[in-house]
């Protein structure tokens, strides 16, 4: 596997070389660096032949700290460069090979008419991917069963969209759920976290309410921005607020 210097996607999380990781857990050390990271793009990645995966029995994905590292290599040549998948993957094969390869470059669209262009090199971008899962595939990431699903359901920690999907932060808020439960801490205890959580989005969202019904569309747009970096200063504050009171300081 290729590896990548130290401090790239992956360097967040508490894995050591030799443990194996579920794609939850692949998903949370990659979120910081890369926010709209999905299911269903890692999957993507691995169908088109740029990780390798090891499979568990019951079919179940588990990824080395190698994979991690050259998911995030993949992913800062997709948004950095703008690299084809076809391409990104022969890089890596080449350097995996050894060979002494420089980074390659996409030169400019060319116009009507001038030949042989990007799409005819390298083949049609992919798709953009929607930032939800289906129920098979939280319960697949967080390896759980329905019941236990159901469960934190009926407390109100998880919540299906309308359309029965879930939202691909669901995803973190499980494999959370299921870290928590490691240490004896029931989703019934968490209840007084999740409301704490939706007073707090309750709060942002009074501030943002008066954006969101501005006439001005620029002004209902810049309502998404503000929301974000509220929820971020929300999330700073209380993790402080957490470790102030416990008398500890997380790294």
């Amino acid at each position: 596997m290729l590896h990548t210097p130290s401090g790239g996607a992956g360097s967040g999380t508490a894995a050591t070389d030799g443990e194996l990781m579920s794609i939850g857990t692949v998903l949370n050390a990659l979120r910081d660096e890369f926010p709209d990271i999905t299911i269903s793009k890692i999957r993507f990645l691995e169908s088109e032949g740029l990780i390798e995966p090891q499979r568990t029995p019951s079919g179940y994905r588990k990824f080395s700290a190698g994979d991690i590292e050259r998911l995030g290599h993949v992913l800062r040549m997709q948004r950095d460069h703008y690299l084809p998948l076809k391409v990104i993957r022969e890089h890596l094969d080449a350097l995996e090979r050894g060979e002494e390869v420089r980074l390659p470059s996409m030169g400019r669209q060319r116009d009507p008419g001038e030949g042989e262009g990007l799409v005819d090199l390298f083949g049609e971008p992919e798709a953009p991917t929607a930032a939800r899962v289906g129920r098979a595939e939280l319960l697949a990431a967080a390896e759980i069963g329905e019941q236990e699903l159901e469960e934190w359901e009926s407390y109100g920690l998880i919540a299906p969209l309308p359309d029965g999907a879930y939202d691909a932060e669901t995803v973190t808020v499980a494999t959370l759920v299921v870290e928590l439960g490691r240490f004896g801490i029931e989703p019934r205890h968490l209840r007084v976290m999740k409301a704490a959580a939706d007073r707090e989005a309750g709060l942002v969202d009074q501030v943002v309410a008066p954006l969101r019904r501005h006439r001005n569309p620029q002004t209902r747009a810049h309502a998404e921005a503000r929301t974000k970096e509220l929820a971020g200063l929300a999330v700073k504050l209380h993790a402080a607020l957490v470790q102030t009171a416990l008398g500890v300081r997380l790294p």
